[in-house]
Protein backbone atom coordinates (compact mmCIF):
# COMPACT_ATOMS: atom_id res chain seq x y z
CA UNK A 1 0.00 0.00 0.00
CA UNK A 2 2.46 2.38 0.80
CA UNK A 3 4.50 1.94 -2.90
CA UNK A 4 0.66 2.57 -4.17
CA UNK A 5 0.71 5.92 -2.50
CA UNK A 6 4.17 6.95 -3.42
CA UNK A 7 3.67 5.91 -7.10
CA UNK A 8 0.42 8.14 -7.14
CA UNK A 9 2.10 11.14 -5.63
CA UNK A 10 4.85 10.57 -7.63
CA UNK A 11 2.72 10.73 -11.25
CA UNK A 12 -0.19 13.11 -10.02
CA UNK A 13 0.81 16.48 -9.27
CA UNK A 14 -2.61 17.35 -8.13
CA UNK A 15 -1.61 15.14 -5.05
CA UNK A 16 -0.95 17.38 -1.65
CA UNK A 17 -0.82 14.60 1.39
CA UNK A 18 -0.54 11.18 1.78
CA UNK A 19 -3.65 11.06 3.40
CA UNK A 20 -5.36 13.12 0.92
CA UNK A 21 -4.02 10.39 -1.45
CA UNK A 22 -5.06 7.50 0.90
CA UNK A 23 -8.71 8.52 1.72
CA UNK A 24 -9.54 10.30 -2.10
CA UNK A 25 -8.35 8.14 -4.71
CA UNK A 26 -10.55 5.97 -5.92
CA UNK A 27 -7.84 4.33 -8.45
CA UNK A 28 -6.23 3.31 -4.97
CA UNK A 29 -9.10 2.25 -3.80
CA UNK A 30 -9.83 0.25 -6.81
CA UNK A 31 -6.54 -1.70 -6.98
CA UNK A 32 -6.58 -2.30 -3.27
CA UNK A 33 -9.95 -4.01 -3.60
CA UNK A 34 -8.86 -5.94 -6.46
CA UNK A 35 -5.86 -7.12 -4.66
CA UNK A 36 -8.23 -8.76 -1.88
CA UNK A 37 -10.76 -10.36 -4.76
CA UNK A 38 -7.67 -11.47 -6.45
CA UNK A 39 -6.29 -13.63 -3.38
CA UNK A 40 -9.95 -15.03 -2.95
CA UNK A 41 -10.15 -15.81 -7.27
CA UNK A 42 -6.63 -17.35 -6.72
CA UNK A 43 -7.98 -19.77 -4.00
CA UNK A 44 -10.80 -21.12 -6.23
CA UNK A 45 -13.27 -18.35 -4.31
CA UNK A 46 -14.81 -17.25 -7.42
CA UNK A 47 -18.19 -16.09 -6.50
CA UNK A 48 -16.93 -14.23 -3.40
CA UNK A 49 -14.24 -12.43 -5.86
CA UNK A 50 -16.83 -11.69 -8.25
CA UNK A 51 -18.97 -9.76 -5.40
CA UNK A 52 -16.01 -7.80 -4.11
CA UNK A 53 -14.67 -6.89 -7.46
CA UNK A 54 -18.55 -5.55 -8.38
CA UNK A 55 -19.00 -4.03 -4.75
CA UNK A 56 -15.60 -2.01 -5.61
CA UNK A 57 -16.74 -0.96 -9.19
CA UNK A 58 -20.19 0.25 -7.34
CA UNK A 59 -18.12 2.63 -5.15
CA UNK A 60 -15.28 3.53 -7.47
CA UNK A 61 -16.63 3.56 -11.13
CA UNK A 62 -13.50 1.07 -11.86
CA UNK A 63 -14.14 -2.03 -13.08
CA UNK A 64 -10.92 -5.02 -12.65
CA UNK A 65 -11.94 -8.30 -13.04
CA UNK A 66 -10.67 -10.68 -10.22
CA UNK A 67 -8.93 -12.67 -12.74
CA UNK A 68 -6.75 -9.94 -14.08
CA UNK A 69 -3.03 -10.48 -13.09
CA UNK A 70 -1.34 -6.97 -11.58
CA UNK A 71 1.82 -6.04 -10.59
CA UNK A 72 3.24 -3.57 -8.68
CA UNK A 73 2.84 0.50 -8.28
CA UNK A 74 0.14 0.50 -10.87
CA UNK A 75 -1.97 3.68 -10.74
CA UNK A 76 -4.95 4.76 -12.14
CA UNK A 77 -5.75 8.11 -12.31
CA UNK A 78 -9.26 9.81 -12.06
CA UNK A 79 -10.56 6.15 -12.47
CA UNK A 80 -14.24 6.56 -13.28
CA UNK A 81 -14.70 4.00 -16.66
CA UNK A 82 -11.50 2.09 -16.70
CA UNK A 83 -12.56 -1.40 -17.33
CA UNK A 84 -9.97 -4.40 -17.22
CA UNK A 85 -10.68 -7.79 -18.21
CA UNK A 86 -10.29 -11.38 -16.63
CA UNK A 87 -6.92 -12.50 -18.55
CA UNK A 88 -5.04 -8.93 -18.80
CA UNK A 89 -1.92 -8.72 -17.35
CA UNK A 90 -0.36 -5.50 -16.10
CA UNK A 91 3.39 -4.95 -15.40
CA UNK A 92 4.99 -2.84 -12.85
CA UNK A 93 4.70 1.22 -13.09
CA UNK A 94 1.64 0.72 -15.11
CA UNK A 95 -0.35 4.23 -15.77
CA UNK A 96 -3.65 4.09 -16.70
CA UNK A 97 -6.06 7.80 -17.28
CA UNK A 98 -10.27 7.51 -16.53
CA UNK A 99 -11.72 5.61 -19.71
CA UNK A 100 -9.33 3.15 -20.40
CA UNK A 101 -10.22 -0.62 -21.46
CA UNK A 102 -8.39 -3.83 -21.45
CA UNK A 103 -10.85 -5.69 -23.69
CA UNK A 104 -11.21 -8.61 -25.53
CA UNK A 105 -12.35 -8.99 -29.12
CA UNK A 106 -13.85 -12.95 -28.78
CA UNK A 107 -15.96 -14.75 -26.62
CA UNK A 108 -13.57 -17.63 -26.52
CA UNK A 109 -12.22 -18.43 -23.40
CA UNK A 110 -8.28 -18.48 -22.65
CA UNK A 111 -6.26 -15.71 -23.04
CA UNK A 112 -8.48 -12.70 -24.68
CA UNK A 113 -7.08 -9.45 -23.24
CA UNK A 114 -4.01 -7.54 -23.73
CA UNK A 115 -0.36 -7.83 -21.81
CA UNK A 116 1.04 -5.10 -20.50
CA UNK A 117 4.41 -4.26 -20.15
CA UNK A 118 6.95 -2.76 -17.33
CA UNK A 119 6.11 1.32 -17.39
CA UNK A 120 3.57 1.46 -19.80
CA UNK A 121 1.47 4.48 -19.63
CA UNK A 122 -2.33 4.50 -20.69
CA UNK A 123 -3.99 7.58 -22.36
CA UNK A 124 -7.81 8.81 -21.30
CA UNK A 125 -9.98 6.63 -23.43
CA UNK A 126 -7.54 4.47 -24.93
CA UNK A 127 -8.45 1.27 -26.02
CA UNK A 128 -6.51 -2.04 -26.45
CA UNK A 129 -8.05 -5.07 -27.16
CA UNK A 130 -7.44 -8.57 -27.71
CA UNK A 131 -4.75 -10.99 -26.41
CA UNK A 132 -1.66 -8.37 -27.94
CA UNK A 133 1.34 -7.29 -26.15
CA UNK A 134 2.53 -3.74 -25.56
CA UNK A 135 5.90 -3.40 -24.98
CA UNK A 136 8.14 -2.31 -21.86
CA UNK A 137 7.73 1.92 -21.68
CA UNK A 138 5.35 2.45 -24.16
CA UNK A 139 2.82 4.88 -24.12
CA UNK A 140 -0.66 4.87 -25.65
CA UNK A 141 -2.22 8.30 -26.72
CA UNK A 142 -5.83 9.32 -25.68
CA UNK A 143 -8.31 7.81 -27.06
CA UNK A 144 -6.53 5.28 -29.18
CA UNK A 145 -7.52 2.02 -30.05
CA UNK A 146 -4.97 -0.88 -29.89
CA UNK A 147 -5.53 -4.05 -31.75
CA UNK A 148 -1.81 -4.97 -32.51
CA UNK A 149 1.03 -5.88 -30.99
CA UNK A 150 3.57 -3.11 -30.19
CA UNK A 151 7.35 -3.45 -29.07
CA UNK A 152 9.16 -2.09 -26.07
CA UNK A 153 9.06 1.98 -25.77
CA UNK A 154 6.19 2.48 -28.61
CA UNK A 155 4.30 5.62 -28.74
CA UNK A 156 0.63 4.52 -30.20
CA UNK A 157 -1.85 6.92 -31.31
CA UNK A 158 -5.17 6.76 -33.24
CA UNK A 159 -7.81 5.13 -34.71
CA UNK A 160 -6.61 2.25 -35.14
CA UNK A 161 -3.35 3.21 -33.61
CA UNK A 162 -0.31 3.68 -35.37
CA UNK A 163 3.24 4.10 -33.89
CA UNK A 164 4.59 7.86 -33.66
CA UNK A 165 8.65 7.67 -33.61
CA UNK A 166 10.04 9.57 -30.59
CA UNK A 167 11.12 12.84 -30.66
CA UNK A 168 14.58 14.09 -29.93
CA UNK A 169 15.14 14.02 -25.99
CA UNK A 170 11.80 12.24 -25.86
CA UNK A 171 11.88 9.76 -22.80
CA UNK A 172 8.49 8.88 -20.90
CA UNK A 173 10.32 6.32 -18.83
CA UNK A 174 11.67 8.94 -16.88
CA UNK A 175 8.24 9.99 -15.57
CA UNK A 176 6.73 6.68 -15.12
CA UNK A 177 9.47 5.50 -12.68
CA UNK A 178 11.02 6.46 -9.06
CA UNK A 179 14.08 5.65 -7.65
CA UNK A 180 12.45 6.04 -3.77
CA UNK A 181 9.24 4.59 -3.01
CA UNK A 182 9.53 4.95 0.64
CA UNK A 183 6.88 7.97 2.26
Amino acid sequence: MREDIVAAKLRDPAARSTVEVALLYPGLHAIWAHRVSHALWRRGFRLPARAGSQISRWLTGIEIHPGAQIGRRFFIDHGMGVVIGETAEIGDDVMLYHGVTLGGRTRESGKRHPTLGDGVAVGAGAKILGPITIGAGSVVGANAVVTRDAPDDSILIGIPAKPRHRLVGEDTRALLTAPDYSI
